[in-house]
């Protein structure tokens, strides 16, 4: 078996001194220098270790003041089912109200922009194709725990009630329903789940550090007649949220 890269294992002697107690949350790491005399390693292996711990959400570094036992955060959970589409309410502000939460989002919406590679193979459509986008931030007591970008087709909602999916009669109702009203049902989406990297932009938003792990969940809804409807990017990070999937049976 291949030797532990010296990081790793340096990362894995860290938290074996947070979960002893030896550092509470709060408490001040000693110096790079001090750990690498210690453990008999370099400080760029001290380095590496604790940005590992860093985006794992075990310690927080602050700028200009040294490395800290991060404090335990509350982790909301998030809940990714279809029986969960409601007519008359949001499945994020329900799972926000059963953690004592305020759930709330706020989005921003641009009409025919042209689908990347990626968003037109997954929607079945041509690249450059038009598209509505709209780009949400869910928030928990007024901060990010959740980011979306949101594609539809702009030929599927052109000249409808529901065009744009944050204004109008139907503002904020979900995609199902959205849908519903210019007669297209959606029968099911199918989700994508793959752990990575926060960006330096997701984590801006979010209030994570950079390189953080994060979920990123690809979905797409497709109606009845099997067509793609809408796609969705959503980014959820490991520290502020679990995902737990709920799977209906049919009888």
């Amino acid at each position: 078996m291949p030797e532990q890269p010296p990081y790793l294992r340096i990362a894995d002697e860290l938290r074996r001194r947070i979960a002893e107690h030896e550092w509470a949350p709060g408490d001040r790491l000693p110096s790079r220098a001090q750990i690498a005399e210690e453990c008999g390693v370099g400080e760029n292996v001290i380095r590496r270790a604790q940005e590992l711990l860093i985006s794992q959400g075990a310690l927080e570094g602050r700028a200009g003041s040294g490395t800290y036992v991060a404090a335990p955060r509350q982790r909301v959970r998030v809940v990714r089912s279809s029986a969960r589409e409601q007519p008359d309410g949001s499945p994020f502000r329900a799972d926000m109200k059963a953690v004592g939460k305020s759930g709330d989002w706020e989005s921003r919406t641009e009409a025919k922009v042209p689908a990347p590679a990626e968003i037109s193979s997954r929607l079945g459509i041509a690249e450059g194709d038009l598209c509505v986008r709209t780009v949400y931030e869910f928030l928990a007591d007024g901060k990010p725990v959740q980011l979306s970008t949101s594609w539809e087709p702009y030929d599927l909602t052109a000249g409808t009630v529901v065009v744009l999916p944050e204004g109008g009669p139907h503002a904020g109702a979900g995609v199902v329903n959205r849908m519903a009203e210019i007669g297209i049902t959606i029968s099911h989406a199918v989700e994508q789940p793959e752990p990575r990297q926060a960006n330096a932009k997701e984590a801006s938003l979010l209030g994570i550090q950079k390189g953080s792990l994060v979920t990123h969940i690809r979905r797409t809804y497709y109606s009845d007649q099997g067509q793609p409807v809408e796609t969705a990017d959503i980014v959820v990070p490991a520290a502020l949220c679990e995902i737990v999937y709920e799977m209906p049976i049919s009888r």
